[in-house]
């Protein structure tokens, strides 16, 4: 069992008024997090749920870019930060609004990490929210038990990973790790499924089959789906624009949208 964690007041404060915080986490980089993330906000958003984004992945903060937000920065008022808003409404705040150039690096220790969620949790005005989505860096280090601790009454971790057998075996590590926290598990999503050819229609399990659903069998967790590999995904989010939302018709809108209706039914949305 994990060991109570203190909540500094002002956090608890800022997050009175958001009904629910979903954790985004892969074991490993590569799997499509982020982009995982930003679309789930965005499928909870097009249900007409007030929506926010917290991108804690401080060393590779990509959501402004997924979102079409670079270049922005967020209002500093009376102590406060007001976070960015972005497409349909939802508020975004990210360390990529602090840097000066997009492509400057952070080289932070993990007690700075700790501090800047902190700070982004408790110093930004969040406001009213039905869905607060948290995007975290990969990996199961230090840093995400900091940002675990850091963030109050989670309804739980969304696990990303492909179908490939080391994405799936990191995924595991990630359940492992979410467990020993005290932090449930709502589910693992399959990204990058299939690849279906958009000429012939042939489909192409390019990165391997079923690990990801055989990990969510093993721990007993949810397996919330299959996102389908498009390649119109990455070109639309190179450009900043949410995939649902341009695409709502796609098998990979469609994909979401399964998604998060299981997610809405185990927190209650």
């Amino acid at each position: 069992m994990a060991k109570p964690v203190f909540v500094p007041p002002e956090v608890k404060k800022a997050m009175q008024d958001v009904k629910h915080k979903i954790v985004v986490l892969s074991g490993k980089g590569g799997v499509g997090k982020t982009t995982v993330a930003t679309n789930l906000a965005m499928s909870f958003a097009k249900k007409g749920l007030a929506t926010g984004v917290l991108d804690v992945d401080i060393y590779g903060p990509n959501v402004p870019k997924l979102l079409g937000l670079e270049g922005q920065h967020p209002r500093a008022e009376e102590n406060l930060i007001y976070p960015v808003e972005g497409p349909l409404g939802i508020k975004v705040m990210s360390m990529g609004f602090l840097l000066r150039k997009n492509d400057d690096a952070v080289a932070w220790r993990g007690p700075l990490v700790a501090k800047a969620v902190t700070q982004f949790l408790g110093d930004v005005k969040w406001g009213a929210l039905d869905i607060l989505v948290v995007d975290l860096p990969p990996g199961t280090g230090d840093e995400i038990l900091s940002i675990l601790q850091s963030i109050p009454d989670a309804d739980g971790v969304v696990v990303v990973s492909t179908p490939q057998e080391v994405a799936a075996l990191d995924a595991r590590r990630a359940i492992q790790l979410t467990r020993k926290m005290d932090v449930p598990v709502l589910g693992i999503i399959e990204n990058m499924s299939e690849f279906v050819c958009p000429k012939c229609g042939t489909t192409y399990k390019i990165f391997g089959e079923g690990a990801a659903k055989k990990a969510a069998e093993e721990y007993s967790v949810q397996y919330l789906g299959s996102l389908p590999l498009d390649p119109r995904v990455v070109e639309l989010s190179d450009k900043g624009t949410p995939f649902v939302v341009s695409e709502p018709e796609s098998a990979v809108a469609k994909a979401f949208e399964q998604v998060v209706e299981k997610i809405s039914k185990v927190i209650g949305v």
